[in-house]
């Protein structure tokens, strides 16, 4: 009976107290691990494929690559506190001062049909892989708001052995993202800027453009980090060579053919990608420079550990929506000094849209010039002649 009776009896106070803190300690234990595979903690910096995969390359295979280091003359690695920024700077050294700024998904390679001809015009080009993209490296624990990238347009002028700030020191050309970011920066530096021009610029895209549970999906913070990452490469890889083509076929049946491109869909986040790199409206046909985007994009997600990152904290923070008070500091421009190019059939940066929302900010169309274009979202390299003849009409160039 004392034996039954020792049984029955409540675990004396040390052992309790042992199966306690091992309690504690394991729950601790499995939500750190859970943490660190789910929301894994930030590098500083994250490097880019000229460090990390051209080194175990060899030349034969460095020569497939879609995206070329020595895509164009001039270029040139500078080093920041936010990793390594690829840069080409070339044309004469007295010549018009022109920067560029690519979009989103892609490098600065997307913008060779207008800058290469700007140079031989006797421009002064200067174009740059905003961070996490092309051979620009990835900053891993910061937002990628407009603070970052003014910072890095900065940080690439500063790096040129021409004087490129001061007084009217350059004319600004940014592309969709670009343009959002260009926008900004010509708001907040309006001394430096001589002339702007925005192509299919961000900045303004309505909210309700894109569905509400992509915005949940990539703003709520309720979908673990890397889970998000990995459904963020997949979908990247995936949709470029078919959603929006299916998305735009369903839009002609219902819509005008004179009419932007509008579809009965909400637009993923992941669209405004895809739409850089494809054009619908070809659709089957591509021309061989976007095939050559869409393999660089896909190169990219295999190769460039920080691209997948980079494009999610732009998707987050980067000025694509809701950039209004900058925008209406650029209506203080001098007349006849800021561009807008549209795509008549883009579907993201709708031509419509944009008049009703962007050009009252700017001063209307007596303080803005204001043109529409053939092509759809990816116009810049589609149907780049045609965006070059309404800049050197803008510039007054022949």
């Amino acid at each position: 009976m004392e034996a039954i009776s020792k049984c029955l009896q409540a675990p004396s106070e040390p052992r309790a107290t042992a199966i306690i803190a091992t309690t504690v300690v394991t729950t601790v234990a499995l939500i750190s691990l859970t943490r660190f595979a789910l929301w894994p903690k930030k590098r500083a910096v994250i490097p880019g494929p000229l460090t990390t995969t051209f080194p175990r390359l060899s030349k034969v295979e460095i020569a497939k690559i879609p995206y070329s280091p020595d895509a164009f003359p001039g270029a040139r690695d500078v080093v920041t506190p936010y990793g390594n920024i690829r840069v080409y700077e070339f044309g004469p050294e007295d010549g018009r001062k022109v920067l560029f700024i690519h979009g989103i998904s892609t490098s600065c390679m997307t913008l060779k049909d207008i800058a290469i001809p700007l140079a031989e015009k006797g421009c002064r080009v200067m174009l740059y892989d905003l961070f996490g993209r092309g051979f620009s490296d990835a900053p891993g624990d910061v937002p990628y708001d407009t603070r970052l990238f003014t910072t890095q347009i900065l940080l690439v002028l500063a790096s040129s052995p021409l004087s490129w700030a001061g007084e009217n020191g350059f004319n600004l050309i940014g592309y969709s993202l670009g343009g959002g970011i260009a926008a900004n920066f010509a708001a907040t530096f309006p001394h430096m800027v001589e002339t702007l021009i925005l192509l299919a610029p961000a900045g303004l895209i309505r909210p309700e453009n894109f569905g509400r549970m992509s915005r949940l999906i990539f703003t709520s913070g309720i979908v673990p980090e890397r889970l998000l990452q990995w459904l963020t490469k997949r979908r990247l890889r995936e949709p470029i060579a078919s959603s929006v083509s299916k998305k735009v076929r369903k839009s002609f049946s219902n819509g005008s053919v004179e009419s932007p491109i509008r579809s009965e869909y909400k637009e993923d986040y992941v669209d405004v990608a895809v739409q850089e790199a494809r054009d619908p409206v070809d659709e089957p046909a591509q021309t061989p420079f976007e095939h050559q985007v869409i393999k660089y994009v896909h190169w990219a997600l295999d190769f460039h550990e920080g691209f997948v990152p980079a494009f999610m904290s732009t998707i987050r923070y980067a000025p694509l929506m809701d950039q209004h008070d900058y925008w209406r500091q650029l209506a203080k421009r001098k007349p006849g000094t800021t561009a807008v190019l549209l795509g008549k059939d883009d579907n993201l940066i709708q031509r419509d849209d944009y008049t009703e929302d962007a050009l009252p900010l700017l001063g209307g169309k007596e303080n803005v010039f204001w043109r529409v274009v053939p092509g759809a979202h990816n116009f810049p390299f589609t149907h780049g002649p045609d965006a070059l003849e309404r800049i050197y009409e803008f510039w007054g160039m022949k």
